[in-house]
């Protein structure tokens, strides 16, 4: 049996930051965590002159270097003084605002590194695989699943955003649009079925939340199966790297699609107002059992009160019950991921999936 426990280092010239900290990790970790503190550059310096295994290191920006990289270190949390949004990270390496309150840093720590910190399963929640559903092309999918995303992990839980469209377009809201350009990846996607997310996962990037980049061409183009989405989430959901597993997909719907659904802990479909969206959706419910138990939440997205409402039309046979409406956003070509964190229909349909 495994009893060793997890190391942990906490590093800043400013011991007035570090107490508190500190003091945070022993009231709620006690004997159950080794802790070290760091509190001069040239300890910190001599320290890492040699080789190093920790499970996580919080340390200052002003300390903090690439050089720590040829280190076994599970989980980095930078320290910054100014905010930075939007940022691509590698994945174990996670920028943290100094100034925000020891409670929001502690929680966004534990959040992201509850694998490390050894949670026993029996206390655990299993990783929820969220599937983004429309019966109908242009209803905002991507947005509400991409904003999904974000208020999750504003929740500091642990979210891998997977676009699984065959063809992919959702790379326009991140930052870095590049695909997945590594040959020998496809390579190893097309040779073996059996555990793809290991095959991908050192490329898995985050901004905000960490997200599976696109593929370099559609999936046709690349001779993959549709069915590879299925077995990446549900060996992501294996890992317990995360928390929630969110699946965009597109409106096609087939045996493929239909397999996704069935994995998926919640499956929210997104309707829009207007007569084609919402007869869509009917054909939908028609055609899937159990469309109507509590695994499925429907959403009617880009609301315009003004407008024409099918949803509540007396004329329309309605076969699903709509549990929450995300209002029009304006300026949407300029909203960011950390924009839709903030808006606040997002914030209640993300509350709904906790």
């Amino acid at each position: 049996m495994n009893t060793r426990k997890p190391r942990i280092v906490i590093a800043d010239n400013d011991k007035n930051y570090i107490v508190p900290l500190q003091l945070k990790f022993v009231e709620d970790f006690f004997d159950k965590i080794d802790l070290e503190i760091i509190s001069e550059s040239q300890f910190f310096n001599d320290f890492f002159s040699t080789p190093q295994n920790i499970d996580i290191l919080i340390v200052s920006e002003d300390l903090y270097s690439l050089t720590l990289q040829k280190h076994n270190i599970d989980n980095v949390f930078v320290m910054t003084e100014q905010h930075e949004e939007d940022e691509t990270a590698d994945l174990n390496v996670f920028r943290i605002f100094k100034y925000s309150s020891i409670k929001e840093i502690f929680n966004e720590i534990i959040g992201k590194s509850a694998n490390i910190l050894q949670v026993d399963l029996e206390d655990k929640k299993d990783p929820q695989i969220v599937l983004v559903y429309s019966a109908a092309g242009g209803t905002g999918k991507t947005t509400v699943a991409l904003g999904i995303s974000a208020c999750l992990t504003k929740n500091y839980k642990r979210v891998l955003y997977i676009n699984a469209e065959r063809l992919q377009t959702f790379q326009h809201k991140l930052n870095n649009q590049t695909p997945i350009s590594d040959a020998s990846i496809y390579t190893e996607l097309l040779a073996s079925d059996d555990n793809p997310y290991h095959a991908l996962k050192h490329v898995i990037r985050q901004e905000m939340f960490s997200y599976l980049p696109p593929f370099k061409t559609a999936l046709m183009s690349l001779g993959l199966s549709y069915a590879l989405f299925a077995t990446i989430a549900l060996a992501a959901k294996k890992s317990y790297d995360f928390d929630f597993i969110v699946i965009d997909t597109d409106s096609v719907l087939d045996d493929d699609k239909a397999e996704l659904i069935s994995l998926a802990d919640k499956v929210l479909v997104v309707t829009q107002q207007n007569i084609a969206s919402v007869y869509a959706t009917n054909m939908f419910v028609s055609n899937i059992n159990g469309a109507n138990s509590d695994k499925y939440y429907y959403i009617c997205n880009d609301y315009k009160k003004d407008d024409d409402n099918a949803l509540i039309s007396p004329g329309f046979s309605m076969k699903f019950s709509v549990s929450d409406y995300i209002e029009h956003i304006y300026h949407f070509d300029t909203v960011t991921c950390e924009d839709l964190s903030k808006n606040s229909d997002m914030q209640k349909i993300a509350f709904l999936m906790i």
